[in-house]
């Protein structure tokens, strides 16, 4: 077993820098293992973050039509030790210097019954006609020419891959703490901007310029600066009838006093960042302000004193309640935590829509990289929200970063 992989990662463990070949390795080999537990000869994968897992490959995110349109998509065979990409970028050979010359193949537009065809013609020469295939994502002319993918139905390709991201390997934690530093980063620059007059558009534009210019592949996430109403009723309606949030920046300029709800995500060698803060523009917090943080900070405080491998979801999210005397503090269409790696938001799930029942089955366990988003409202007076990111250890947790939470 590869270090890491079942077990926590100790802070001497983690390499100054991570060894990316190494990891891409790891990463291919858990694929490949998961898929031999449970008989698939073959996955096929068309989500992004997914393929990216499997290949190692980063390429550069565009708008959500090209996303689709010219997704690369991966071929992970069983008997294989390097994966197959069908990729229409060509314009950086690093993005797939690390793989075999034969196992990189033109683009796969799968969404014309065509594409399929031709897709389904470059299959033959990879895996066997009666092999069990499992799929993470489906296009419509896939399920319109299923009969020529498949000769039974498909594995769900999305749970293999959602139980080989669970846990962290030493250099993917390396990663993730480089991304989330790029993160703060440029933060720092947008949090020395903060004034009135100045448009939420051009905190954007400060943001972008810092993580790209610090060496980030993407960003994820339209970073949010978003200016919190002192009620519900005077946001945006919803069907939750809470809080509308996150909404989109605007060009909107920020007036002294403005409660800011910020949060952002990019992605650093294929890893996502996150990141959470209240600021408030151009002025100290008022004494009621700092209560409602001091409150966060307990409620903080109660999860992370239960937080490690062997806790439930569903013990994080009752020492959150009762901290919060009584009451969910975080919002409905959202949760308590999530993990974070590959994706902006993965498993683990605590305090989501899945159910209390899954948050009382669902067990942490060291090498789990998770972020705790709690929130404090009083209607009326607005609120307070920060995220933390942790790593899952055997007696506890490791934090990730160490912003400020000025200007409280």
């Amino acid at each position: 077993m590869a270090p890491g992989l079942m077990e926590a990662v100790a802070p001497a463990a983690l390499p100054p820098a991570p060894d990316l070949d190494r990891m891409r390795r790891e990463r291919t080999q858990r694929v490949r293992d998961a898929m031999r537990r449970k008989g698939i000869d073959a996955l096929i994968l068309l989500g992004n973050t997914n393929v990216t897992y499997a290949t190692g490959v980063v390429w550069p995110l565009a708008d959500g039509g090209r996303a689709g349109f010219e997704r690369p998509v991966a071929v992970v065979v069983a008997d294989d030790e390097s994966p197959h990409l069908f990729s229409p970028i060509r314009e950086d050979d690093r993005l797939r210097a690390h793989l075999p010359r034969d196992n990189v193949h033109g683009p796969a537009y799968l969404d014309f019954d065509e594409g399929v065809r031709d897709f389904v013609a470059a299959l033959r020469g990879l895996i066997q006609a009666d092999a069990v295939i499992a799929m993470d994502e489906w296009t419509h002319a896939m399920q319109r020419e299923q009969t020529l993918l498949f000769a039974s139905e498909p594995v769900d390709g999305g749970r293999v891959m959602s139980s080989v991201k669970l846990l962290k390997t030493p250099d993917e934690v390396s990663c993730m703490r480089e991304g989330l530093r790029i993160t703060e980063r440029g933060m720092a620059e947008v949090q020395a901007r903060i004034a009135p007059g100045v448009r939420q558009t051009e905190l954007t534009a400060t943001f972008l310029r810092t993580i790209f210019d610090a060496g980030a592949d993407a960003n994820v996430l339209d970073p949010i600066w978003q200016v919190m109403p002192t009620r519900v009723e005077d946001g945006p309606w919803t069907t939750t009838g809470d809080l509308a949030c996150p909404l989109l920046s605007t060009e909107r300029e920020l007036e002294e006093g403005d409660v800011l709800w910020v949060d952002a995500g990019i992605s650093y060698a294929g890893f996502h960042s996150d990141f959470g803060r209240t600021w408030i523009v151009g002025r100290e917090p008022d004494a009621r302000q700092r209560r409602q943080f001091e409150r966060w900070r307990s409620i903080m405080s109660a999860v992370l004193d239960v937080t490690r491998a062997g806790a439930t979801a569903g013990d994080l999210t009752a020492a959150a309640i009762d901290a919060h005397g009584g009451s969910k503090p975080w919002m409905p269409h959202f949760y308590l935590g999530h993990g974070l790696g590959i994706d902006s938001a993965e498993m683990p799930f605590v305090g989501s829509d899945i159910g209390e029942a899954f948050d009382a089955s669902y067990v942490l366990q060291a090498g789990m990289v998770l972020v705790l988003e709690p929130i404090v409202w009083e209607d009326g007076f607005a609120g307070y929200r920060s995220e933390e990111v942790l790593l899952i250890t055997d007696d506890g947790w490791l934090p990730m970063t160490d912003y400020p939470y000025d200007p409280f």
